[in-house]
């Protein structure tokens, strides 16, 4: 009788009334079932997979009511918080909170960050509705506080484990290929004077004098060939993922069939700043702040390029070379020759990562003016380290929101000059995945 109830094709079939019936006696039903192994089997089954959402949320509710014992039960209820139906969901995380599952809070985590956060009332990170109260309701009956000092050490005890696990993963970083930056003072920023439509001048990123600790950055970015082999002992593991980056990770670059941008010299592009943190903790350091970016690009005395102050068209890679080019006089007629871009041509856009040495930063570093735009882990309108918060969302619903941009720097192969100058600053989306930008990592000096 049971499954006769729970038919899906007669559900779909059934008016309102008789529909609301049938849920009726199949709530009555799940009630009555004996506790046993086979009882959990059907519910959690029930709970994950059943096309219609409401025999979902009554398995819920019956796996709660008399299960919450029972290690498959448990497992149920935390996967039953990430069902695609709001109701579902929620009464997964009401159920949890309620029997007071401490394995569900890493689920309830990533649907609404952190308890310690969202309890601090300067800290709201999303519009609060429905789910994101049910959520930190329950986490505060698991955690049993809702102070948010107390929440932060429950936090790091819960994760410090997982911490553990993958601090043990972790490769010491390979500075092989890597290039001192010492430490001290460096002039930071851009000139006052300049004209032109590409002009970028102290308003938006004001000279100034910066202090850094010593730090190693690679000498090039990172190339296909780097990549793959982190592609290759990471596989689909989200081990070394932001805890932000959205469920079921593909970490493939964007252009990896296509021959003008898949070659292992060349740097990698097509990957988003979620794949590039993931690489960098998984290389063992970090994407740089612009700061570092900077600092690694021009010394420390405030140089316009790479190798000084004067353009040289021989040290760098940009739109003029790429295209073949004489430079744009304007926005139009840049936009002009960008537009011809096609699948074809133009047919090597990018050189390989380790070219053009006369084109190094005074600490060696190649490239940091053209050939493609570099990741920083620096949001551009804050000019803090970026802080995500859009697990769960498509671009659509955040790409208008200031906290889901990063600094890019250095310029590319569709760039100007002006774009290459060591204090140019660009940005980008977290989620784009372009063929004009990579990245390179920083490690702590030892």
């Amino acid at each position: 009788m049971l499954d006769e109830l729970a038919d899906e094709k007669v559900l779909q079939e059934l008016d309102d009334g008789a529909y609301a019936e049938r849920l009726r006696l199949l709530e009555r039903e799940l009630g009555a079932l004996p506790a046993t192994d086979a009882t959990v089997a059907r519910l959690c089954a029930w709970s994950a997979g059943h096309g219609d959402w409401n025999v979902r949320r009554l398995s819920v509710t019956a796996l709660a009511d008399r299960f919450t014992g029972d290690p498959a039960a448990r497992a149920a209820l935390c996967a039953a918080t990430h069902d695609d139906v709001d109701w579902v969901a929620f009464t997964a995380i009401r159920a949890v909170g309620a029997h007071r599952i401490p394995e569900a809070a890493r689920d309830l985590i990533r649907i609404s960050g952190w308890p310690s956060n969202f309890s601090r009332p300067d800290r709201a990170r999303k519009p609060v509705g429905c789910g994101a109260a049910f959520t930190k309701r329950a986490l505060w009956e698991i955690f049993g506080s809702r102070d948010p000092d107390e929440l932060r050490r429950l936090e790091d005890e819960l994760f410090e484990p997982l911490r553990e696990e993958v601090e043990a993963r972790r490769r010491p970083p390979d500075l092989s290929d890597a290039v001192l930056v010492p430490g001290g003072p460096f002039i930071a920023g851009a000139e006052a004077t300049g004209d032109g439509p590409f002009r970028m001048d102290d308003t938006d990123n004001p000279p100034r004098v910066v202090t850094l600790p010593a730090f190693h950055i690679d000498r090039t970015a990172v190339t296909n060939e780097r990549y793959a082999r982190f592609l290759a002992d990471v596989g689909d593991s989200a081990e070394f993922g932001h805890p932000d980056e959205p469920e079921g990770k593909d970490r493939t670059p964007a252009h990896s069939r296509d021959p003008r941008f898949n070659d292992p010299a060349l740097p990698v592009t097509g990957i988003d700043w979620y794949d590039a943190w993931a690489f960098a903790r998984w290389a063992g350091g970090r994407l740089p702040s612009e700061d570092e970016w900077e600092k690694a690009a021009r010394g420390t005395d405030g140089r316009r390029y790479p190798w000084g102050d004067e353009w040289d068209g021989d040290r760098a890679h940009c739109v003029l070379s790429a295209y073949g080019a004489e430079e744009p006089g304007d926005l139009a007629e840049l936009e002009e020759l960008l537009v011809r871009t096609s699948l074809t041509w133009p047919p090597a856009p990018v050189l390989p990562a380790d070219s053009m040495p006369r084109g190094a930063s005074p600490c060696g570093a190649l490239h940091m003016a053209g050939n493609v735009w570099e990741m920083t882990r620096t949001n551009f309108f804050t000019r803090q380290d970026l802080d995500p918060f859009f697990k769960g969302r498509r671009p659509a619903e955040f790409m208008n929101r200031p906290e889901a941009f990063h600094v890019l720097r250095g310029g590319t192969w569709t760039s100007p000059p002006v774009c290459l100058t060591t204090y140019y600053r660009g940005k980008d989306l977290l989620t784009d995945r372009h063929n004009e930008v990579g990245f390179r990592c920083v490690y702590d000096a030892r």
